[in-house]
């Protein structure tokens, strides 16, 4: 029979309380929270990329440039508002409504504080939290799903070739990171032995799952960068190949939703990161171990603030250092390596908890655990060395003739295939070396 989880029906039974004023004042909290985060990461956005180029950046809206995303947020809102005239009307309008709205639900769980150290707000005591559900992580991964609803049918209804790209690269791109994130979240799963975000932190008491679970904490730092289109793998809006990807034809504030969901998104799983593997609203280590009351009253609301913008600025680095993935690159590491790399270690995670709960001790898990790990890596190592070692075999020439320019296209040549040689144009230089031969050949003779 399992076990049933009694700490977190003590946990959740701290929510559904409060009074209909104060569940909207949170509601509106959490909104505001979002917009100013927001408006706050693409000013520090800008300024820590030109700072990393040795640019000045925003330097004339407000002082020292601060009120430089206010001043374009009402520069997007004047602009003309157009409508293509070949596009899905209905859908063409929605879609940047299905994109943003699903962005903003997800911090709804999310715990800013712990809910037995109630604060008091207007006289009510109440957890620094909206709400919390005991499936709290699979609602997380819902309404991140559902928003590349939005992208996928901007990119459609556009009636263009590039917007569809776009969003058809979205759609692959969720697919493939949203499997490794989801590994990922399993093994906090089977650590914590809840889905309830709040339970999730309480969990992580004394040590982080980022120091417990590496190997999760860096595939869902990747994936979550893989989510929210980010620099190096904004694939559907690379503007080398797609002009702008799925938001190509929108302008106005339809094009600022999209940029507002992207940004609100970057939040969102920073948040969760936070909340999973950073200790959510708990302090570090050397403030928590010197102050007692580090993680009581509104101070936790401090501690995950700064973790969210550390991994903010994480994003950011990204950007402003690593070059932009080839798309056959970026869907190898989702494939061939994240998703692999994650199930391994939720077997071997999975093991560890199972060996433990039956008494087995530390030297005996990592035996049987550890061995079977080392035999396959060790197997995996001595192929590869045998595979390098077989004399690669020469693929014959394609017998058919190579034509660089088949169907009005270049195309790249085959495996032994040659190009033809470029015509050009003979050398200005060269009749005057021909005369200057010819006289110097008369004057010899």
């Amino acid at each position: 029979m399992p076990q049933i989880n009694l700490a977190a029906y003590q946990t959740l039974g701290f929510f559904g309380r409060d009074p209909w004023w104060l569940v909207l004042l949170k509601a509106v909290f959490c909104f505001a929270f979002l917009l100013i985060t927001v408006l706050v990461s693409i000013v520090w956005e800008r300024k820590v990329v030109a700072w990393m180029q040795l640019r000045i950046g925003p330097n004339r809206h407000g002082p020292w440039g601060l009120l430089q995303s206010l001043a374009d947020g009402v520069k997007l809102a004047l602009k003309e508002d157009l409508v293509v005239t070949g596009a899905d009307k209905v859908v063409y309008i929605l879609a940047p409504v299905v994109c943003a709205i699903p962005a903003f639900m997800a911090i709804a769980v999310i715990p800013f504080g712990p809910p037995d150290n109630q604060v008091s707000i207007f006289g009510t005591r109440t957890p620094l939290q909206l709400t919390d559900l005991p499936v709290a992580l699979l609602y997380i991964l819902a309404t991140a799903s559902i928003g590349i609803y939005g992208i996928v049918l901007a990119g459609w209804s556009s009636g263009s070739t590039y917007p569809l790209l776009g969003g058809l690269r979205s759609a692959a791109q969720m697919v493939s990171y949203e499997i490794a994130m989801g590994l990922s979240f399993a093994a906090v799963f089977i650590y914590s032995g809840s889905m309830s975000t709040s339970e999730i932190v309480s969990s992580q008491q004394p040590t982080w799952f980022a120091v417990l679970l590496p190997v999760s904490f860096i595939v869902y730092i990747i994936a979550m960068v893989g989510e929210t289109n980010r620099a190096p793998f904004d694939l559907p809006e690379a503007e080398g190949e797609l002009v702008g990807g799925f938001n190509t034809e929108y302008s106005s504030l339809k094009f600022a939703m999209f940029m507002l969901a992207e940004y609100v998104n970057m939040v969102t799983v920073s948040a969760v990161a936070s909340t999973l593997f950073l200790g959510g609203w708990r302090a570090p280590y050397p403030i928590s171990y010197f102050w007692e009351g580090a993680n009581h009253g509104w101070w936790p609301m401090l501690w995950i603030i700064v973790k969210i913008q550390l991994l903010l600025f994480f994003f950011i680095w990204l950007r402003g250092t690593l070059p932009r993935l080839r798309y056959d690159q970026f869907m190898k590491l989702g494939w061939k390596v994240l998703i692999p790399v994650s199930l391994v270690w939720l077997v071997m995670v999975a093991s560890v908890r199972a060996l433990r709960n039956e008494g087995y001790g530390f030297g005996k898990v990592v035996l049987y655990v550890g061995a079977p790990v080392a035999a396959v890596l060790l197997l995996s190592l001595v192929w590869d060395a045998l595979r390098t070692k077989q004399p690669k075999t020469q693929e014959p020439a394609p017998t058919a003739e190579f034509d660089p320019m088949a169907g009005g296209y270049p195309v790249p040549p085959l495996p032994g295939q040659e190009l033809p040689p470029v015509p050009r144009r003979p050398s200005r230089a060269r009749p005057l070396q021909d005369a200057l031969n010819g006289a110097n050949h008369s004057e010899g003779s």
